[in-house]
C-alpha cells in the first residue's frame, strides 16, 4: 500500500509524549482576530445588478453578473443560501439563451460542484465541451469533475490533453492528481511552480488561493513551520481568508498542542463565516479537552445548521461520520452512506459505505467493501484507519500492523483525538 504522508518520525510520536518545537507566534496573526467583514460592497454590487434587472428584465447578462456577485459573498460569508441564488440566477439565464452560451453552462457547473452535485455538473460540462467555445477551460473543469466522481481513466484523459508546463491551471491540476495517486514529493513541486506564476501574474486571487493549498501540502508533508508561513501570506493578502485561520488553529490544535487558542481562531471565524464543519472541528478539539458540554453545544450547531436544505449533499460526509461515530445512528449512516456511493462512487464513499455496515454490525460486508473498493485505492488517513479497523475485527494482524505505521506517520493530519484510538489497533 501507498505511503502518502512520509512525516518524521517524531510526528508519529508527539502524541506519546515527545514535545514539538513552537512555530506559531501570537503576534504574527493577533491583528487577523480583530478584523470584522464587511460585506457592505458585496451587497451593493448584487444590488446593482438587482436594479439594472428591473429596469430591462430581457438582459440576461445581468443575471450571469448578479450570479457571480451572489457567488463572491458566498464564498466570503459560507452564507449557503447565496449559492443558491446564483444558481437560479444561472439556470435563467441559461433558458433565455436556449443553452448556447457555454459561460453559462460552465458557470453553473461550478456552482454544482460547490454543492457536491458532481453528476450535474458532468452533464452541463459535456454539453459545453459539443458546443466547442472555449474548450480547454471546459477540458480544465472535466478533468476536476471525473475526479471527483471516481473516474481516474477519465480524470487522466482531460488531464492529458490540457497539459503546459508553463499554465497555472494545469499545474494545480496535476499537483492535485500527483497528491489524489500518493505523490505528495510530485504534487508540492508542482504546487510550488503554479505559486511562482500566481506571484508573477500579481493576480490576488489565485496568489491567495496557491498559497492556502500550498500550505496544506507542506502541512500534509510535516513541513509545519512553512506551512505556517504560507497561510500567514494568505493572511496578508486578506484579513478575512477563514481557510487560513483555520489552517494556522489546526497547527496550534493538532502540533502545539494548544487546544484553547485554537478554539479561540475558530470562534472569531464563526462571528463571520458560516460553516457546519468548523462546528465538528470545534467538537473534535472539546473531546480533546474532555470538555463534554462544549462538544455536545458544538453538535448541535452542527445539526441545526445542516438541517438547512439548501445544503443538500455537501455535508453528507460529515453527516456519515456524525451518525456513526457521535450520535450512534448507524442505519442512518448506512442510507447516507448508499446514497454517497451513487452519487459519487470514489474509494472514499466506498469507504462510508463499508465503516456504515461496520458500526451495523456486519463485518462481513465491510471487509467485503473494502476489499473490492478501497485497499489500495486510496492513502487517505481517515480512510487508512477505518480500513484498519475493520481488519482488526477480521483478524487480519499482518495488515493492520502496517496499517498501524502509516497511521502512526499521519496523526498531525488526523489530530490528537485519534492517538489513543490508533496505538489501541
Amino acid at each position: 500500500m501507498k505511503l502518502k504522508y512520509v512525516f518524521p518520525l517524531l510526528i508519529g510520536l508527539l502524541y506519546f509524549g515527545c514535545n514539538t518545537p513552537k512555530v506559531t507566534e501570537l503576534s504574527d496573526y493577533s491583528s487577523y482576530l480583530a478584523t470584522t467583514l464587511n460585506t457592505s460592497e458585496l451587497l451593493a454590487n448584487a444590488q446593482l445588478w438587482t436594479n439594472k434587472l428591473q429596469n430591462n428584465p430581457e438582459q440576461f447578462p445581468y443575471l450571469a453578473k448578479r450570479a457571480s456577485a451572489y457567488t463572491q459573498i458566498f464564498n466570503a460569508t459560507g452564507a449557503v443560501s447565496y449559492l443558491i441564488k446564483a444558481e437560479e440566477d444561472l439556470l435563467h439565464a441559461i433558458d433565455m439563451t436556449n443553452r448556447t452560451f457555454p459561460s453559462y453552462l460552465k458557470s453553473l457547473a461550478s456552482n454544482y460542484i460547490s454543492q457536491h452535485r458532481f453528476k450535474e455538473a458532468l452533464t452541463l460540462l459535456k454539453e459545453a465541451e459539443a458546443n466547442g467555445e472555449k474548450l480547454n477551460g471546459t477540458q480544465k473543469m472535466l478533468f476536476d469533475v471525473y475526479l471527483e466522481l471516481g473516474n481516474d481513466l477519465a480524470a487522466e484523459t482531460y488531464l492529458m490533453q490540457i497539459k503546459n508546463e508553463s499554465d497555472f491551471d494545469y499545474l494545480i491540476r496535476l499537483a492535485k492528481w500527483s497528491d489524489h495517486n500518493g505523490h505528495l514529493e510530485n504534487a508540492i513541486v508542482q504546487m510550488e511552480k503554479a505559486t511562482a506564476i500566481a506571484e508573477s501574474s500579481n493576480l490576488k486571487g489565485i496568489r491567495q488561493w496557491s498559497y492556502t493549498n500550498l500550505a496544506d501540502f507542506y502541512g500534509h508533508a510535516g513541513e509545519i513551520e512553512k506551512s505556517y508561513r504560507y497561510y500567514l501570506k494568505a493572511l496578508e493578502l486578506d484579513p478575512n481568508d477563514a481557510y487560513a485561520k483555520k489552517g494556522i488553529a489546526w497547527i496550534l490544535y493538532s502540533y502545539e498542542n494548544n487546544p484553547d487558542e485554537a478554539l479561540r481562531i475558530l470562534d472569531h471565524i464563526s462571528s463571520y463565516y458560516k460553516s457546519p464543519d468548523y462546528e465538528l472541528l470545534k467538537a473534535d478539539i472539546a473531546e480533546f479537552k474532555n470538555d463534554l458540554a462544549l462538544k455536545t453545544e458544538a453538535l448541535e450547531r452542527y445539526k441545526d445548521a445542516v438541517k438547512n436544505k439548501h445544503y443538500g449533499a455537501m455535508y453528507n460526509t460529515y453527516n456519515v461520520l456524525v451518525y456513526t461515530d457521535e450520535l450512534v445512528l448507524p442505519k442512518h449512516a448506512l442510507e447516507m452512506a448508499q446514497l454517497e456511493v451513487e452519487n459519487r462512487p470514489t474509494p472514499q464513499s466506498y469507504d462510508l459505505l463499508a465503516w456504515s455496515y461496520f458500526k451495523n454490525g456486519d463485518l462481513e460486508m465491510a471487509n467485503t467493501i473494502i476489499e473490492n473498493y478501497v485497499d489500495g485505492q486510496t492513502s487517505e488517513p481517515d480512510v487508512l484507519y477505518h480500513i484498519a479497523e475493520i481488519y482488526k475485527a477480521a483478524g487480519k494482524t499482518d495488515k493492520v500492523k502496517e496499517l498501524k505505521s502509516e497511521l502512526l506517520a499521519s496523526l498531525y493530519e488526523l489530530g490528537p483525538t485519534m492517538a489513543p484510538k490508533i496505538k489501541q489497533l
